[in-house]
């Protein structure tokens, strides 16, 4: 499965993927403080373990960052 992430393309041996499945494989130290929106909508994290993930989906990861 050939996936956009944040406008890169990346490989993936799945053939279905959720949410969560992507996020555990690209970003497996980091759960919280991330906001994933597909198709320029957001997707609740409640959703994460049941979205189903489509080839022509774009994804964008976002990651909250403290600073001053």
């Amino acid at each position: 499965m050939e996936l956009k992430i944040n406008n890169q393309i990346k490989q993936f041996q799945a053939d279905v993927l959720h949410i969560q499945d992507l996020l555990d494989i690209e970003n497996s130290q980091k759960q919280n403080g991330i906001a994933v929106a597909i198709n320029n909508i957001v997707i609740p994290k409640s959703n994460w373990n049941s979205h189903i993930i489509q080839e022509t989906d774009e994804i964008l990861i976002i990651s909250a960052t403290q600073g001053g």
